[in-house]
């Protein structure tokens, strides 16, 4: 086997690329980076009646969304193509025919109704369910008759009934398994096709692969891996075994709780580079402090050595924390651009179909600081793209203020403001704030007022700023249209 490291990410496309399966490529791309390696994507689509045609397709997606490159796989290529199992059957029938010829695995003939009857009688006598091994210990007439009624068959793999097998795990140490208690599990289905247990095996071996990382659902399937390894001759590689994503009540990750498709986080606005921090820190860190990591002090520090044994908890509002801090981390420009890209792809009530970017770039830097995700961006501004904002004639209305005193106070803003010489931040507030004082109102019910007739918003951006960059007529029509209103109420 090459010396050189090389790892795997060998999903099912059975559905959605959800966080768990996404964690183990960051964790497998960030060791093969770190160590020089390769980087090898392979999809297991060997289970034909649970394959969803459209899912390997949103894999590629995902990972090229989180910047997850591979050296070989789908779309690129590699010497060991193709990198689709279910292309790859020549591969698993030699290694079948070997394993028999061997005596290391055997056809099985049992029914369904049988197999179902020997778990109902096992459970019944509070016995774990297991094959009884009827058909290995089959005499070779039996066996010719089976075969001379055409009779439908399986190929398991013949594990030793005594003895141990141990595995030498990167983060949980050795683990031994009884190899009694074992079953003599499939290896090749009725259709002709592998299970994952040998297809698995047979690439990982083909691909050279030295590193092998996956979920630690998967350990009690090591010894027979490695029962396999054994038999065809095979030096195995390294295992490790990653711990569990669970969520903040410790039960299983569910949708609700945050087991969405990772194509959903970048529905809902997250970034490439904020996932990955956040996925990498679900069972591995840096040290005890380190929360903000960049992709490439990512791949300087990685090492299995600091994977953690236990499960890992998923936090949303960490996830929306860092995300956060990664949006306000980045350039205006860059911003800029992440928001118009968005926007594109998810369509937003509220923003134009193509918004002017130069007008944009100087909406981002007094919105920025308020942003978790990129959808948060949406209702903050809708009112810069429209010249009438809506909004109820009694909104305008500040605690302990009447209809008369808001219609006085925007009347006299109305007229302090246009006889402004300069209309920025800097002069708005001084204004603002002096007329606030002049009519013994206090600031906030001054600008909670304004910024209902110029926003639409109870909530809305800084508002001096605001007012700068719809500009003086914008403003000063606005503040008459609210005027107005409270007028004719």
């Amino acid at each position: 086997m090459t010396k050189c490291v090389r790892t795997r990410f060998a999903p099912s496309p059975t559905g959605d690329p959800h966080l768990g399966s996404m964690r183990t490529a960051i964790f497998g791309w960030l060791f093969a980076r770190s160590n020089c390696g390769s980087f090898i994507f392979r999809i297991e689509d060997t289970d034909r009646s649970r394959t969803v045609e459209e899912a390997s397709q949103k894999i590629i997606t995902a990972l090229n969304w989180l910047g997850l490159d591979w050296d070989e796989g789908p779309t690129v290529g590699g010497d060991y193509e193709p990198y689709y199992q279910s292309q790859r059957l020549d591969h698993y029938d030699k290694a079948i025919k070997s394993l028999l010829e061997t005596n290391a695995a055997y056809r099985c003939y049992c029914t369904a109704d049988r197999l179902s009857g020997l778990r109902e009688k096992q459970q019944d006598r509070k016995e774990s369910t297991h094959y009884d091994r009827r058909c290995r210990v089959m005499t070779d007439a039996e066996r010719k008759l089976q075969e001379a009624r055409g009779t439908p068959n399986v190929v398991r793999f013949a594990m030793p009934f005594s003895g141990k097998t141990t595995i030498h795990d990167l983060i949980r140490g050795e683990v031994s398994f009884e190899n009694n208690l074992i079953d003599d599990f499939i290896i090749l289905k009725s259709d002709g096709f592998p299970t994952y247990h040998l297809a698995a095996t047979v690439d990982d071996h083909v691909m050279e692969i030295t590193h092998v990382m996956r979920g630690e659902e998967w350990l009690p399937s090591a010894p027979g891996h490695i029962q396999i390894y054994k038999a065809m001759g095979w030096t195995p590689p390294l295992f490790a075994h990653l711990p569990v994503i669970l969520a903040p009540d410790r039960s299983k990750l569910s949708k609700r709780s945050g087991a969405a498709s990772a194509l959903d986080y970048q529905d809902q606005g997250y970034v490439p580079d904020a996932m990955v921090n956040f996925l990498a820190l679900l069972g591995w860190s840096l040290d005890d402090k380190t929360e903000i990591i960049s992709r490439t002090d990512l791949i300087k520090h990685f090492s299995i050595e600091r994977i953690a044994k236990s499960s890992a908890v998923f936090n949303i509002d960490k996830l929306n924390w860092l995300n956060g801090e990664y949006l306000r981390s980045m350039s205006v420009a860059n911003l800029t651009d992440l928001l118009l890209d968005y926007w594109d792809q998810h369509p937003t009530p509220g923003i134009p179909d193509s918004p002017d970017k130069e007008y944009l770039l100087q909406i981002v830097p007094i919105i920025r600081d308020r942003l978790k995700t990129l959808a948060d961006a949406a209702p903050l501004i809708p009112f810069f793209f429209t010249d009438v904002v809506e909004y109820e004639t009694i909104e305008l209305v500040q605690k302990k203020m009447d209809m008369e005193g808001t219609q006085t106070l925007l009347t006299a803003s109305l007229e302090s403001l246009q006889a402004l010489d300069i209309f920025d931040a800097v002069s708005l507030d001084k204004a603002l704030r002096s007329l606030a004082s002049t009519h013994n109102v206090t600031v906030g019910q001054l600008l909670g007022s304004l910024r209902v007739a110029l926003t639409g918003l109870r909530i809305s951006p800084p508002l001096f700023e605001t007012m700068e960059i719809l500009g003086r007529n914008r403003t000063l029509t606005s503040i008459k249209s609210a005027v107005e209103l409270l007028s004719s109420s």
